[in-house]
């Protein structure tokens, strides 16, 4: 059984009570492991892409100020493959691996998108035509796109929350409660959940779900999958890790911890259409179906819609990534505590950065971040 740690440790005051809580989530946030139970995704040696420094990099008090402003831990601009701005803090550094929270969903939805490409998945059927534990619950008719979109429906009740929460193992275990694994929190949703199809609706359940259903499909690990189809091939430089409940089943919905180098790798690899070195890696039509086939009423309807309505009133949800798509357009991914991945293709931009945000959701460094992302490209598209 893989349980997560209930007491600090010596080098830090942070455990899994307060890890995700200012100041301790600066040191939690690249320590994960020390906190949580986790799995490798394995890079490739032989196929390491050492980004490179461009000739000229962008500079300016402005930029550095939103960066700290948004309490950013770490930073890598690229522009045409190539960086052109990179900075960390507090404690980071080029090889220290960062949670992605919630940004893991849109590396979950590539993942997804090449094994349907490859036909080993049908996302238009049913969670229980994978998963025959789920007949009977209220995900059974739920299709994987459904699960993907953020359109299942599905609603928990406090209960249920709980249960999930604790299942994830990322919660301290409240005392006399017997824990149990993802897989038992789904079997046990028997219609006693509230679903309403339709409208975007997040749901961080309904990616860890998505990945046992590409287990079950496959029959591989959700770490053996993302390794060799994304990993290995696109040149990561590290290792990655996923954190596990308490028997080793992958949190997909949120525990990916990777350097910011190799996060902006994965924007670089769709920048460039999904190719490097002339192979196909992320299939050209999965990238399309992201940025093309979203459901803008879904999404103006949805739980989100007024709340972006500020930073851009033209968005959907596709596959795990938010697209904005006032002109030049803009996908992006985004995680809790300020975690994103930014790619404009049209201008060959790539912006990951990581942060440890004081709230989940801070509606003053939300803005703020997109500000900042305007002001890179703009300093970009001027030619620096």
């Amino acid at each position: 059984m893989s349980k997560n740690f209930q007491t600090a440790n010596d080098e830090n005051l942070a455990n899994i009570a307060n890890w995700k809580i200012s100041p301790f989530s600066r040191w939690a946030f690249h320590h994960v492991h020390q906190l949580i139970p986790t799995i490798a995704i394995e890079n490739d040696i032989h196929q390491i892409n050492f980004l490179k420094k461009a000739s000229k990099s962008i500079k300016g008090i402005i930029l550095k100020l939103l960066l700290k402003a948004t309490a950013t831990d770490a930073i890598v601009i690229l522009h045409e493959g190539k960086i052109v701005y990179e900075s960390y803090k507090n404690g980071n550094n080029e090889h220290t691996r960062h949670i992605l929270m919630s940004a893991t969903k849109a590396v979950v939805g590539l993942i997804a998108g090449i094994l349907e490409y490859q036909g080993d998945i049908d996302l238009s059927i049913s969670v229980s035509s994978y998963i025959p534990q789920t007949s009977g619950t209220v995900y059974q008719d739920i299709t994987l796109r459904q699960l993907l979109d953020m359109q299942s429906g599905v609603e928990f009740d406090e209960d249920q929350q709980k249960h999930y929460d604790i299942s994830t193992n990322w919660e301290p275990v409240p005392e006399g409660y017997k824990p149990g694994n993802l897989h038992e929190f789904y079997t046990s949703l028997k219609h006693s959940g509230k679903s309403n199809h339709g409208y975007f609706s997040y749901v961080s359940a309904n990616t860890d779900l998505l990945g046992w259903a590409m287990e079950s499909a496959t029959g591989k690990t959700f770490n053996s999958l993302l390794s060799d189809l994304l990993w290995k091939p696109m040149g990561a430089e590290k290792d990655a890790c996923l954190t596990v409940d308490i028997d080793g089943f992958p949190r997909c919905t949120g525990g990916l911890c990777t350097t910011a180098r190799d996060f902006a790798l994965i924007g670089q690899l769709i920048a460039d259409g999904g190719v490097r070195h002339s192979k196909q890696i992320i299939p050209l039509s999965v990238i399309e179906d992201i940025t093309n086939n979203g459901d803008s009423n879904a999404w103006e309807k949805g739980q989100w819609g007024k709340a972006f309505a500020p930073i851009s009133k033209n968005m959907n949800y596709r596959s795990g990534w938010y697209l904005m798509n006032d002109k030049p357009r803009l996908m992006f991914a985004m995680g809790i505590y300020g975690q994103n991945l930014f790619v404009d293709r049209t201008n060959n931009i790539v912006i990951a950065k990581f942060s440890s945000w004081k709230k989940p959701t801070d509606y003053i460094a939300l803005p703020l971040t997109h500000l900042m992302v305007k002001r890179v490209r703009k300093l970009l598209n001027k030619g620096l």
